[in-house]
């Protein structure tokens, strides 16, 4: 007989230990039923790789709540009311995850594929998180330009998408006065800075400090860039469809209206 996926979450509380902060009951007992929603939808939706064991739980969990700690952990717990979106869910990280973990915010997530977005939804629903959950399918790039969506969100976000300099495109027209946008990368370097801080120059935003994170069990090497608004977006960003990953904006680029 064939052995049966694990369905267990981590045996010990080491994770999150190593997270920093340490999910309630209810909580851990939504992402064990999040991890069967996603097993269950992967299988007709092919949504993502990442479901069984580490690849769950240290790959999608713990990478999409690694940059949120000091949110999750700060005194008096995540404001009431944030506005959250996620650019390019895929299979819903980390957006569903950030649901579970922060009860009391409201999050968008936004996705061009219709099939994938449903299977979010249905997995939301199940999780009882369709009340706080809105979905859009549409190419980022409207979502910039859409009145209900434009510097609406405190916090926008984006995963595994496009280069930083596109991404910094998608999500700075998002933010409010005081928001601010994630960057979750991989590798990062010197060029990789030069020109994400050129194309949010041109986006009147700056760049918080990198930070860096060693995965668990070997995982590999993370990286989350903040950013955050010095002035208004100018109202030529986000460029129409395709326009920001055909032609990015790079160093030298000129501010509109500047």
């Amino acid at each position: 007989m064939a052995a049966s996926p694990d369905p267990s979450p981590p045996a010990d509380a080491g994770l999150w230990q190593a997270l920093g902060w340490t999910p309630t009951d209810d909580q851990l007992a939504a992402l064990v039923a999040l991890q069967e929603q996603l097993r269950l939808w992967n299988g007709r939706v092919n949504l993502t790789r990442l479901v069984e064991g580490d690849d769950f739980w240290i790959a999608q969990v713990f990478d999409s709540l690694w940059p949120w700690v000091p949110l999750l952990t700060a005194p008096g717990g995540v404001p009431d009311g944030l506005e959250l979106i996620d650019v390019g869910t895929g299979g819903g990280f980390p957006g569903l995850a950030l649901a579970i973990a922060m009860p009391t915010a409201r999050i968008t997530l936004v996705d061009s594929v219709g099939r994938k977005l449903e299977a979010v939804r249905a997995m939301a629903r199940s999780l009882g998180l369709e009340g706080r959950l809105r979905l859009r399918c549409e190419r980022v790039e409207r979502t910039g330009r859409s009145r209900d969506c434009r510097g609406r969100f405190d916090r926008a976000m984006a995963r595994a998408v496009a280069s930083a300099p596109v991404v910094a495109e998608y999500l700075v027209p998002l933010l409010k006065p005081d928001g601010l946008a994630l960057l979750y990368r991989g590798q990062w370097g010197t060029d990789d800075q030069r020109d994400l801080e050129a194309a949010v120059g041109v986006l009147r935003a700056s760049v918080d400090p990198v930070q860096r994170r060693d995965l668990p069990a070997g995982r590999g090497v993370r990286h989350g860039l903040w950013l955050r608004p010095v002035g208004p977006c100018p109202a030529a960003y986000p460029r129409a469809v395709g326009v920001p990953q055909k032609t990015p904006i790079a160093p030298g680029a000129i501010t509109p209206g500047a």
